[in-house]
């Protein structure tokens, strides 16, 4: 019994011991807490205003396939695809002796009927033949001289030049290859405009009018250089396999960067829709209701309801809940409290 007497007194001591250690750890103090840095954005400016994009493929505004006016074999090609030609440089040629053999029979019966012409017209001076058969003469000699320059111009023919200056964008024969008149041999796309290719959803052709501006940015560029573009052409069928249309946006600012081929992305700005685009990552969804995190001017949060109108590429429509100007959380809105404190993200950059 005397020994099991201190075993209690301990026990009770330490039971008596944990509300004083309990008073020594309150709780903390969720004012303590310095402001949870986030992502915003200003509504209705930048990132957020109602834009469409759109990827596409630079082209040149005139393309032309290039091909030879008379059929023969291919002997010789002059130059490569993506080479730089002049008006009127030699870029291909055929087989030429057909043609030369088929070009002195023509020079042979024009010389022909020219020295029948004289002797007849001799005889008609003395009256020994009348009016109509020379005039059959004039009329075979004018035939053989129409003939003999056809023939000519035939073998000419065979010598394929640019028709104006530019870039060669394909070569569609190879030397040994028999071609028809009118085959294409290469595609030239012309030193004029430039253009980007695009193709449009059915869903967005009614916000779009020909001479809309727009901001064309070239995917390879590092530097984030932009050009002025304006939709030039817009086609009024819709592709049977795509169901989309194809539209051309002329680039009125070019340089040397450009180059045919590239991939570019186009922006049309819309104006006048009083429409508001919002990450999806800003969106809060609470059964049907949508609501953002709005940052007062105390820079606590306050929740918002706001009615989503479509959910586009580029965010969420709102159709409403948001005037232009306001700044909202852009992301991880599920992390935050009603009345929390925040600061923005780029007030921490260096």
């Amino acid at each position: 019994m005397i020994a099991s007497r201190p075993m209690v007194v301990v026990t009770l001591g330490l039971l008596m011991t944990l509300p004083a250690c309990g008073e020594k750890s309150p709780p903390p103090d969720a004012g303590s807490h310095a402001p949870r840095t986030v992502k915003t954005i200003k509504v209705g400016a930048g990132e957020t205003a109602d834009e469409q994009r759109y990827s596409g493929e630079i082209r040149a505004r005139v393309e032309t396939q290039l091909g030879f006016r008379v059929s023969g074999k291919l002997v010789e090609r002059l130059v490569d695809a993506g080479a730089r030609v002049k008006a009127g440089q030699p870029l291909a040629r055929l087989d030429p002796a057909d043609a030369q053999l088929t070009a002195e029979q023509a020079e042979a019966s024009r010389t022909l009927a020219a020295a029948e012409l004289k002797r007849t017209q001799e005889l008609r001076a003395r009256n020994f033949i009348s009016q109509a058969a020379l005039d059959v003469k004039e009329t075979t000699a004018k035939a053989a001289e129409a003939q003999a320059q056809l023939a000519k111009n035939q073998a000419a023919y065979t010598t394929l030049v640019a028709d104006a200056a530019g870039s060669i964008a394909a070569v569609l024969a190879e030397p040994g290859q028999v071609v028809s008149a009118g085959q294409g041999v290469f595609r030239l796309a012309r030193e004029d405009e430039r253009e980007v290719a695009i193709a449009i959803p059915e869903s967005r052709l009614a916000g779009l009018k020909i001479g809309d501006p727009a901001t064309v940015e070239l995917w390879s560029g590092s530097t984030g250089k932009t050009y002025h573009g304006r939709l030039r052409e817009l086609s009024p069928v819709a592709d049977a396999s795509t169901r989309t249309f194809a539209a051309r946006v002329r680039i009125e600012n070019p340089d040397d960067a450009i180059a045919l081929g590239m991939t570019a992305s186009v922006r049309f700005a819309k104006t006048g829709t009083g429409a508001i685009i919002v990450p999806f990552a800003a969106i809060l969804q609470q059964g049907d209701q949508a609501s953002v995190w709005v940052i007062e001017s105390d820079s606590a949060v306050r929740q918002r309801p706001v009615v989503v109108e479509r959910y586009g590429d580029a965010g969420a429509v709102l159709k409403s809940g948001l005037q232009p100007g306001e700044t909202i959380v852009a992301a991880g809105a599920f992390k935050l409290t009603a009345g929390e404190k925040v600061r923005s993200a780029e007030e921490t950059r260096p």
